[in-house]
């Protein structure tokens, strides 16, 4: 019993080393800036650009060898004087709007950004067409008195 404590121990040691030093591996030493301000500019950018071998993670979180591959690219490009948008045009034309982890708005990205509003109003008028079709009404009206009989009987519901 006291064994399979240890080995479990170890198990859940090596399980967290071997992750933290995954997210350590992303971002390697050799790649930051001596300039403070171009540095934190690249980590800024870096985090707007998809790894295009993992595509869910940004390149600063990546480390595949094209995530590493273009965050040299923004730092050379920064070192050489390009605006953060000039470098963010840049890396688009090369490797298209993909690379973007939030897509610009423009006329190939509508649906992208206004596809999901649309298919809730498109819902939303389904479900109440739906609802008048089966005889459910919204009534907005204010309610009507009782009949005579209406009252009658509901009194006498009442007092029993």
């Amino acid at each position: 019993m006291k064994h399979l404590r240890y080995l479990t121990s170890a198990i859940l040691l090596s399980v967290t080393l071997a992750l933290s030093c995954s997210v350590a591996m992303a971002f390697e030493p050799d790649e930051v800036l001596k300039d403070a301000g171009l540095e934190s500019r690249a980590r800024v950018l870096s985090a707007q650009l998809r790894c295009l071998v993992c595509q869910n993670q940004s390149i600063d979180d990546s480390n595949a060898a094209l995530a590493r591959d273009l965050r040299l690219l923004v730092r050379e490009r920064l070192v050489d004087g390009d605006t953060d948008k000039q470098v963010l045009t840049y890396i688009v034309d090369r490797y298209g709007e993909f690379v973007l982890l939030k897509p610009r708005i423009m006329p190939s990205t509508y649906i992208l950004w206004f596809a999901p509003a649309g298919l809730l109003i498109i819902g939303g008028i389904g479900v109440f067409v739906m609802l008048r079709r089966r005889g459910i009404q919204i009534n907005t009206s204010t309610p009507q008195a009782l009949s005579k009989d209406e009252e009658k009987a509901l009194k006498k519901l009442l007092s029993s």
